[in-house]
């Protein structure tokens, strides 16, 4: 198991939403090809939209870049 995987286990036990999202962020910049990094942002971006962490944005643009998200449509937003 690598340091970073101890790090991501004892985050979750812990509940420590913010490390994780510091962690899957690491994860991603570290990962070995497309599909593990778009898994790692992923899960930073749902842990950061839990807490409403200020790299939320940077993190769904990150997955817009990858083709792994869409942009919002403002003519179909739910509300105007």
């Amino acid at each position: 198991m690598s340091a970073l995987d101890a790090q991501l286990l004892a985050a979750h036990a812990a509940g420590d939403t913010a490390a994780l999202v510091r962690l899957y962020g690491k994860a991603a910049e570290h990962a070995d090809d497309m599909q593990a990094k778009a898994f790692f942002l992923t899960h930073a971006h749902v842990f950061a939209l839990e807490m409403n962490h200020p790299d939320t944005g940077k993190l769904r643009q990150e997955l817009i870049d990858a083709g792994r998200e869409a942009p919002l449509d403002p003519a179909r937003a739910p509300y105007r």
